[in-house]
């Protein structure tokens, strides 16, 4: 028996962001548009065409791609495909009812069409249609009975089913019987619709003139043609033994935890036989049991304790109906069943799996989907619910989305300069004793954005530089970082335009555009320009790009470069009254007297600090 997907419901709120599994019927643009129902006979060959989803939702084959289109299923097996360009729905796999969906009818395979820009969610179901593939098949190909001469007519015997893996009229539908000169054949019908057949007595049995029969039990399916199967059934008379073995009750009811190790004893059955001697003892056996029944069971045939062989799987199977036959030494028998329920442990962790992931994520994005995953425990009950977190300390969230659907976002912007990579630890925990665990890990990149100006090292710099100095010399370097990467992290550097009245920067300096140096492009003259200012962009290679400017001084040192010079009397003798200075009563004194070269050396002698003819006064009164 198949497993059911049990879905976690309920929703609490923990320190932790924990979320617990919903059933979430999301409106608007998660559940989209209404669900539908396909069909496919199984055995249809694989590749074979669905329908068209595109026309059904109302889009064109295109916007399928554009969207993100994919289908999804439960569990690991993928029996759809979708062609995003055409829109076409595919057949995966054959597909086997009788494997999908057991005696279950309909069968119905539940899908979701996600498409991811905008994300949308579209449940639809495929209805898997019977053929009639499979022969009705009796448990046991031949049968031994033993019936007491005195039977009366009308007495009824069972007899073992057949079992047809098909369902509706391709299910098994009658029994007939041949030959039928003492005997004819009734089909019931249990509670759970399975058809058993009932051997009816028509005319007593003489054991002295016929101690055995043979008959041929045949059951048919309803197909179109149907199909049969058929078994032996060899009947002893037998001489009168009055009294059969009779259970002590019809029905034993057991529940077993499917943990339970392997020789467990599930439950003890026992029956009594009135009759004394051989005809009381009492032998217990399984009547017309399945191979999966005597796969899992053991029945002592002396005590009629039933113990376990192997291991049993709630999600498989949840329930056995076990028939015991209990016979006497003289051949009768009488019936009885035990129904062994098993329960549900926590033995399934829960399953994590990524429909979609995007890395990496601009910095400075609003809130984005990083990831689109769905989640499933195969237990029941609160061993079946699920929690879901993430660690707190990360600016992401946890979103339920589309019932056992989650999005992991982004807690708004981030920021690249900050952190340029997560490792986010996605945890999903059941609600059983203990609690089973499963970690998801997912790696999340953060792409730059150019939202980082260069920044100077200093926002002024000053550079001294003697005069005279050779063109090309590097005179000093400004330095600007940027926090971005790549292109945007790329630094150049540039002179700005002069501010008037500074002189043209370009043709005293240049700036290298990659490494910030500067240089004189030619010699400098303290006396022509003892100082001077310009300024250094620096900008990025973004787009668009981003800069900031610095200011930077230049300031000139004075070399000795040049002699003294005697302003009075000039060279060419043309003075109005030549005198001739001795050499003492001259001096370079620059300081006392600015913009003057010669003064008066004597320091009794008044105005000696003026230039030019007061400098040659003074020198007559000095004579």
């Amino acid at each position: 028996m198949a497993a059911s997907a049990v879905e976690a419901g309920g929703e609490r709120f923990r320190r932790q962001r924990q979320v617990l599994l919903l059933f979430v019927s999301m409106a608007g643009s998660l559940a989209g548009s209404e669900s539908r129902r396909y069909s496919v006979a199984e055995e249809t060959d694989r590749g074979f065409l669905i329908a068209n989803v595109a026309q059904d939702l109302g889009l064109r084959a295109e916007e399928l791609a554009s969207r993100g289109a994919q289908v999804t299923s439960r569990g690991s097996r993928q029996p759809l495909q979708l062609h995003q360009r055409t829109g076409d729905l595919l057949l995966n796999e054959k597909l086997d009812r009788e494997e999908l969906c057991g005696p279950a009818e309909p069968c119905i395979l539940h899908f979701q069409i996600l498409l991811q820009n905008p994300l949308q969610f579209i449940t639809n179901e495929l209805q898997v249609i019977d053929v009639n593939d499979h022969c009705p098949v009796f448990f046991e190909n031949e049968m031994q009975l033993k019936i007491l001469e005195s039977a009366p007519p009308g007495t009824v015997i069972p007899l073992g089913n057949a079992e047809d893996l098909d369902v509706g009229p391709n299910g098994l539908q009658n029994y007939t019987i041949a030959p039928s000169s003492h005997f004819h054949v009734l089909t019931r019908s249990r509670r759970d619709g399975r058809k058993f057949p009932e051997l009816v007595l028509d005319k007593a049995l003489d054991r002295e003139q016929q101690p055995e029969l043979s008959l041929t039990l045949t059951a048919l399916d309803g197909g179109s043609p149907p199909r049969s199967g058929t078994a032996r059934i060899h009947i002893l008379v037998v001489d009168v033994n009055d009294n059969a073995p009779e259970f002590a009750q019809s029905l034993y009811e057991v529940q077993i935890p499917e943990s339970s190790p392997i020789n467990t004893v599930v439950v003890t059955v026992s029956a009594s036989d009135s009759d004394a001697g051989t005809f009381g003892t009492v032998s217990y056996a399984f009547s017309h049991a399945s191979e999966e029944i005597l796969k899992t069971f053991k029945l002592n045939p002396i005590t009629g304790e039933i113990r376990l062989k192997k291991k049993l799987d709630y999600e498989k199977i949840k329930s056995y109906r076990v028939e015991i036959e209990a016979t006497d030494g003289g051949g009768l028998s009488g019936k009885g069943t035990a129904v062994i329920d098993v329960a549900d442990v926590n033995d399934n962790a829960p399953e994590l799996t990524l429909s979609s992931l995007t890395s990496p994520i601009p910095e400075n994005a609003p809130e984005t989907v990083v990831a689109i995953f769905r989640i499933r425990d195969r237990d029941s009950g609160d061993n079946g619910k699920t929690v879901c977190s993430i660690p707190d300390n990360l600016p992401f969230l946890l979103k339920p989305t589309f019932k056992n659907f989650y999005t992991l976002v982004t807690d708004g912007a981030l920021d690249r300069e900050a952190r340029a990579e997560y490792n986010i630890t996605i945890t999903v925990s059941d609600l059983g004793t203990p609690r089973l665990t499963t970690r998801h890990h997912v790696e999340v990149q953060v792409s730059d954005v150019n939202d980082n100006a260069p920044a100077f090292s200093q926002a002024a710099y000053t550079l001294l530089v003697r005069e005279n100095n050779s063109p090309g010399l590097l005179i000093g370097s400004v330095s600007a970082s940027d926090r971005d990467a790549g292109a945007n992290a790329q630094v150049t550097y540039s002179l700005l335009p002069p501010q008037q009245p500074q002189p043209d920067v370009a043709a005293l300096v240049s700036v290298h555009a990659d490494s910030g140096q500067l240089y004189a492009l030619r010699a400098l003259d303290y006396e022509a320009l003892r100082a001077f200012e310009f300024g250094v962009r620096a900008a990025d290679r973004g787009s668009p790009a981003l800069s900031s400017e610095a200011r930077v001084r230049v300031q000139l040192l004075d070399a000795n470069d040049h002699a003294p010079a005697v302003l009075y009397p000039p060279a060419n003798g043309s003075a109005a009254c030549p005198e001739l200075v001795p050499w003492w009563r001259w001096t370079a004194t620059r300081a006392r007297t600015p913009g003057c070269r010669s003064s008066c050396s004597r320091p009794r002698s008044p105005g000696c600090s003026a230039c030019g003819r007061t400098a040659a006064r003074c020198a007559r009164r000095g004579r």
